[in-house]
Parts: structure tokens; C-alpha cells; sequence
């Protein structure tokens, strides 16, 4: 560490020494494995090593000490669903005890997931178990959510993000459109705008689309004097700016990312759908979404990191023509790449018309899937296919823990109780209701370090109010899910802000500063699509 407090160019990369000739244009130098891994230090170390001990705490105290009176007076009777049928035959006393170790796990996952003291993975193969062996949910049920159809989705989402990947049909856009467009300072922000939003399409983890873009603008900032041991106002903007971007491009899709998938079908599966639309989803979402990036993009340029002169023009004479000698070593298009862009085009229509055919993102998903991976038809092989098992893993320990939630119908019920407890009546107006769901979902993304928790706490909490107060679901439950994808203020946020993070282009202080500012600009426009979009869509009455 240098006496200024910031990494030098060489503790950024290892292979950057006084003696060597690092190249600062050269891609190859600023691939994912070759960045600084973040050590966790400080608070964040504590909390990795009292998160274990914290979480078996907090399932004891839970499941056997503490007393909880709205736990005992819920009515196993209330329940509707054939799959908590049992419930009912074994009595109350059972179901309460089931409500008890409900609660338990969940906070006890809650504690694990926030702290990371294991691997997020590990924390779900513990509360998938622990669900069975309590008698929350029975195998079957609990074993399951590995084959939900929106697990699925996620694996098939990866097999097509892996055919664009290994064709080098992203690269090659990537490329080519900054070469295209990327003239000037301005133009190049607005070539990643552009750029984001169309990877967001083709690939729905957001993580991908972070290392697929990050070698590319960090050559660009070093062309406009911005390096790790030099920072300036370009370097700052490039990198938070495509953080910002990577994450609220996904939020324009349900297909965006495996949370919005899930919250998708949190939402349909109350109201008695098969599956959420991706019209429906696509028309209230992606204005919004482009938006706040165009939003975005002013506050940090112009407002926050507003760049002096000289670092709005090249600081490396002739840095772009790197950028096309790396597009050239492409090669011209081969026919696997044609055979790519067809096969996600054809995709792409489909989830885009789901309504007209009515098969379901998932299906469509799968027949994109079986074709890419055709011998002699299809462009990627098996091997090629880069599915982050862990997160598939994950995944299905929070869909498990969502069964256990609509089991035991505990988010209603603690919805109750909190309603009770702070003296909310009937009469509560719709916007009072409104503005503390939204503004709880969006600023938890500060706290919590996954996108899929928040989905999995919060919608449900937002479906279950709605029901409460007779308001229809969507009026509270989408615009809750369309901020799951708020998670770039802090580096432990989420995959992508950790990742651009290594990057040392800006400081901690830097990235919240953007952060949370943008973070109260997207609460007020969640006001205004509710008294606007979404209530000319149908989904609310408006807010006042």
C-alpha cells in the first residue's frame, strides 16, 4: 500500500513490477483471475467468524426458548393448499412447532447469508435439510426445488449465455460497437449504455456481464490517463457507470437475472398462474430501466465525477487502434456465431410474444438449449457450457425456504403482527403502504448481499400486505420486485460490485456517494411509475 492510501499499479496486478513491461492496453491483464483478490478485513472479518456461532444461537433461542404469541395462534384451519394438507391432520400443536422452526431457519439462514461465515451454497444444503428434518416440509417437497421450472431457467439461461460467450458473439459486439461509436469521451458512455442493455438480454447472470465487459473499459480508461495507481473523474465514471448499468440492465428483463425470475414466480404463484409474463414484466420494467440509467449516467458525468477537459480526450495516442487490432484477432464471423445470434434471436421473439403462443420462458429456454447443443446442428458442447453450480445450488436452498414460508404461511402472519404491533388499521391509505414497502426493498440493498434473499423476503411480505388490505397483488408485490436489481452501492452488494471493485478506480467512499444518491433518485421514480405506468397498465390506482 502506498503512503496515499492507494494501491499501486503493482499490488493491483502482481505481474506489474518495476522491471517489467506491463502494457497497459493488453486486455490479457485485466482478466478476472489475474485481479487482486479482496482479503476481508475489519468489521467484515469479525462478522465472518461470529456468523456461525450467531446463527446456531439464534436457531436455539428461536425453536426452543423464546415464546412468540403470534406463533401460537395461528389456525393450522386457515390453510388452503393441498401440500400443507398435513398440517391439518396432525393438529395444532404440530403446526405450531412448524411455525417455530420456520422462523428459526430463517433467521438463522439470514444471519449466515448476510455474514458469509460459509459459502452461501453450504448455507442452503443446511436449511434444506434442517426443513426436512424439523418437519417444515416433507422430503419430496424440500428435494424438488432443484427441478423448479425457474431452476431451470436459470441452468438453461446459462447454456445460452455460454453459446454467446464461447462463439465470442458478446466480445465481438462489445468491440465492435465502441470502435463504432465510442469517438469521444461522451460517446463511449453511451456505447456501454447501449451495450449493457442489449447483453442484457442474451445473458441473465449479471456477474458474466461484468467480466465479459471489464477488460474492455479498462483499456479504454487507461487511453483517457486512468490507472489504478492515477485515478481520475473518466476512470471513476467508466467503471461505476458500468456497474450501475450492468445491474439496472438486468432489472428490464424478468429474464434479467434468476431473482427476478423468482420473484416472477413468487407473483404468479400467488395469484394462481403458471408464469410471469415477459410482456408484462418487459412493458412497466424497461422504460424505467432506461431511465434511470440515462439518470445515471448525468448524475455521475455531470454532477458527482464531473470530468476536467483533459480527461474527456485520449491521454495514449493511437489506444483505440489496440481496441481494433484485439477485434481484428477476432477473425471474421464464422458460422457458429451466425447459428448464435439466430438461435437467441428466435428465443428472444418468443419470450418477447409469450402471450400471443402462451409457452412459458422456461420452454422456450429448453428448446433453445436442446438446439445449441445439437452435434453437428448446435455451437456449444457440454463442456463449453459454464453453469456456476453453486449458485444453482443456492438458489435451491432459497426456493426451499420459500416453500417453507408458504407452508406454514408465516410472512402473513408476521405481517399481522407487525400490523397489530405498530397500530396499522384497515384504514392505512394505499400510499402510506406503498412508500414502506418500496422504500424497505430498495435500501436493504445496502445491507443484504444477495438479490435472491431480498426477493424471497420481501415479495412475499409485499404480497401478503396487499392480500391483507384487499388491494390487488401486483399493486404492491411488482414494484417491490422491480428494485430487486439496487445491489452497487457497497463492494460486498453483490458479485459484480466486489468484481469492479479489485479494479481500484475508485474508493469505497466514491462508490457510495454515486451509489446511494442513485439509490433516492430510483426511490422517487418507483413513486412516480406507481401514481403513473403502473397505474395506467392497471396494476395500481395510483398513490394519491
Amino acid at each position: 500500500m502506498s503512503e496515499t492510501g492507494k494501491n499501486t499499479a503493482s499490488e493491483v496486478n502482481p505481474e506489474l513490477t518495476e522491471n517489467s513491461t506491463f502494457d497497459i492496453l493488453d486486455m490479457n491483464n485485466y482478466r478476472v483471475e489475474k485481479l487482486k483478490k479482496n482479503k476481508k478485513i475489519g468489521f467484515e472479518r469479525w462478522m465472518e467468524i461470529l456468523g456461525g456461532p450467531l446463527s446456531i444461537i439464534t436457531f436455539i433461542l428461536i425453536y426452543y426458548f423464546v415464546d412468540i404469541p403470534f406463533l401460537n395462534n395461528i389456525n393450522p384451519e386457515i390453510l388452503k393448499d393441498d401440500a400443507v394438507k398435513r398440517f391439518k391432520d396432525l393438529g395444532t400443536e404440530s403446526f405450531t412447532r412448524a411455525n417455530y422452526a420456520m422462523l428459526a431457519i430463517f433467521a438463522a439462514s439470514i444471519v449466515l447469508w448476510i455474514t458469509e461465515s460459509i459459502p452461501n451454497y453450504l448455507t442452503s444444503l443446511f436449511v434444506i435439510i434442517a426443513m426436512v428434518l424439523t418437519g417444515v416440509t416433507t422430503e419430496k417437497v424440500a428435494y424438488a426445488q432443484l427441478g423448479h421450472p425457474v431452476m431451470w431457467l436459470n441452468i438453461l439461461s446459462f447454456v445460452l449465455a455460454s453459446m454467446l460467450v464461447a462463439t465470442s458473439v458478446a466480445k465481438r459486439f462489445a468491440l465492435w460497437f465502441v470502435i463504432k461509436f465510442g469517438k469521444n469521451a461522451s460517446w463511449i458512455f453511451f456505447s456501454f449504455i447501449v451495450i449493457n442493455i442489449v447483453l442484457s438480454i442474451f445473458i441473465s447472470a449479471t456477474t458474466a456481464k461484468a467480466t465479459i465487459l471489464l477488460p474492455i473499459f479498462m483499456v479504454i480508461a487507461a487511453i483517457y490517463g486512468a490507472r489504478p495507481d492515477s485515478r481520475n473523474n473518466f476512470g471513476r465514471n467508466i467503471v461505476l457507470q458500468n456497474l450501475f448499468q450492468i445491474n439496472i440492465g438486468a432489472s428490464g428483463f424478468i429474464t434479467g437475472s434468476g431473482a427476478n425470475l423468482l420473484a416472477g414466480s413468487l407473483i404468479a404463484g400467488s395469484m394462481g398462474l403458471d408464469f410471469f409474463g415477459f410482456q408484462d414484466w418487459f412493458i412497466a420494467a424497461f422504460p424505467l430501466c432506461i431511465i434511470l440509467i440515462l439518470i445515471g449516467w448525468f448524475v455521475g458525468t455531470k454532477i458527482i465525477f464531473p470530468m476536467k477537459p483533459e480527461e474527456r480526450v485520449p491521454q495514449i495516442e493511437g489506444g483505440m487502434a489496440r481496441l481494433k487490432k484485439e477485434y481484428e484477432l477476432l477473425g471474421k464471423m464464422k458460422i457458429s456465431e451466425y447459428k448464435s445470434i439466430a438461435i437467441f434471436v428466435v428465443v428472444l421473439i418468443l419470450w418477447a410474444t409469450d402471450k400471443q403462443h402462451g409457452i412459458s420462458q422456461t420452454a422456450v429456454a429448453f428448446m433453445g438449449a436442446v438446439v445449441a447443443l445439437l452435434p453437428g446442428i448446435g455451437v456449444v458442447k457440454w463442456n463449453d457450457v459454464d453453469i456456476p453450480w453453486h449458485l444453482m445450488l443456492f438458489s435451491a436452498g432459497a426456493y426451499t425456504l420459500g416453500a417453507g414460508l408458504e407452508a406454514t404461511d408465516l410472512p402473513a402472519s408476521m405481517v399481522d403482527a407487525l400490523f397489530i404491533r405498530f397500530g396499522i388499521s384497515a384504514q392505512t391509505p394505499f400510499w402510506v403502504l406503498y412508500l414502506g414497502l418500496t422504500f424497505v426493498m430498495i435500501f436493504s440493498g445496502i445491507l443484504f448481499q444477495s438479490k435472491t434473499m431480498r426477493a424471497l423476503i420481501f415479495v412475499p411480505i409485499a404480497i401478503g400486505v396487499a392480500q391483507k388490505f384487499n388491494y390487488p397483488i401486483m399493486s404492491l408485490s411488482f414494484p417491490v420486485a422491480l428494485l430487486i436489481e439496487h445491489v452497487y452501492v457497497l463492494p460486498f452488494n453483490s458479485k459484480p460490485s466486489a468484481l469492479l471493485y479489485t479494479t481500484n478506480h475508485y474508493s469505497m467512499s466514491d462508490s457510495f456517494k454515486y451509489g446511494f444518491t442513485m439509490m433516492i433518485i430510483s426511490w422517487f421514480m418507483i413513486l412516480v411509475w406507481g401514481e403513473t405506468v403502473l397505474k395506467w397498465l392497471g396494476y395500481t390506482n395510483g398513490l394519491f
